[in-house]
């Protein structure tokens, strides 16, 4: 009968079917559509009143709300009620003051995404870093781009790194500054051979690696922000290695035509075209790289 209502409910746990059980019973307790319903309707409202503004375009309303709602869809609540989840050393563990979390497109979401919700949600934001500390704990380096328990290395950089800076001096302290320093001076440092390339060379050379361009600019400025973050809790030592680390954007650049350009073998590579999007950059060209330095680095750009 295609008049006929069906009511479901949907149980999801990444640890096991009981664990599944236990969050159907403690979220979804009953079989009235109306009250969720209405519920849901309170939830989003008070979420997006967070962030209001004045406006009286229908039009630009909707792009803003909908805006701001798709903001609120992800990173998803990975622990059970119990606290229980599967983490990326595949085992069972119990988060403990904290509610782990999943889905960190992070390569996406630093710039701009992240900023904005440590100032509409703090508490969240919290529970975010410490979902990165505990995946450092379980296999030795933050997440790049972490989904259902899984690193996906989709993507490149190590922005873990500026979203915990930029939480710190927001006021989001609630967490272990030493071993948050520990985890992104290792996550820099390795285990990815480009990274040690970098290392040693000052650049990813084109040469021995795709992207090589956007991972240099974009593992800089990681370096920069590891290196702010060491010097707000006293650490000079990594700073003063971080921050020459930093200035590897002035490896890449070009005084002639004014672009940050792949280095294959110590040169240039030519012919040069600005406007192309190939190998060197990631899902970009040479214009909208150059201003990845403007990041931090405004006055050595002048």
């Amino acid at each position: 009968d295609p008049t006929s209502e069906i009511t479901v409910k949907v149980g999801l746990s990444g640890v096991d079917e009981e664990g599944a059980k236990r969050n159907l019973t403690a979220e979804a307790a009953h079989w009235d559509f109306d009250r969720y319903r209405d519920e849901v309707k309170r939830q989003w409202t008070n979420a997006l009143a967070k962030a209001p503004i004045e406006e009286t375009d229908p039009e630009v309303l909707a792009n803003y709300y909908t805006a701001l709602y798709h903001c609120y869809t992800v990173p998803n609540i990975w622990s059970d009620v119990d606290g229980r989840y599967r983490g990326e050393d595949k085992q069972i563990h119990t988060a403990q003051g904290y509610r782990r979390y999943t889905v960190f497109s992070l390569w996406d979401t630093f710039r701009a995404y992240h900023p904005l919700m440590s100032e509409l949600e703090p508490e969240r934001t919290r529970d975010w870093i410490m979902t990165f500390l505990e995946i450092y704990k379980e296999r030795g380096e933050l997440p790049v781009w972490e989904l259902a328990g899984n690193e996906t290395y989709c993507m490149i950089g190590y922005h873990s790194v500026p979203v915990i800076y930029d939480a710190y001096m927001r006021g989001i302290r609630d967490f272990d500054h030493g071993l948050a320093l520990k985890a992104m001076v290792n996550s820099a440092r390795g285990p990815q051979d480009e990274k040690k390339r970098y290392a040693e060379l000052g650049i990813v050379p084109a040469q021995e690696f795709s992207e090589s361009v956007s991972k240099t600019l974009e593992f800089a400025y990681d370096d920069w922000c590891i290196a702010q973050f060491a010097k707000e809790i006293g650490n000079y030592e990594i700073y003063e290695e971080f921050i020459v680390r930093a200035q590897s954007w002035k490896h890449l650049f070009d005084p002639t035509s004014g672009f940050m350009r792949p280095r294959r073998n110590g040169g240039f590579p030519e012919p040069f075209d600005a406007y192309q999007v190939d190998f060197n950059y990631t899902e970009a060209n040479a214009w909208q790289y150059f201003w990845t330095p403007a990041q931090y680095d405004i006055e050595g750009m002048q």
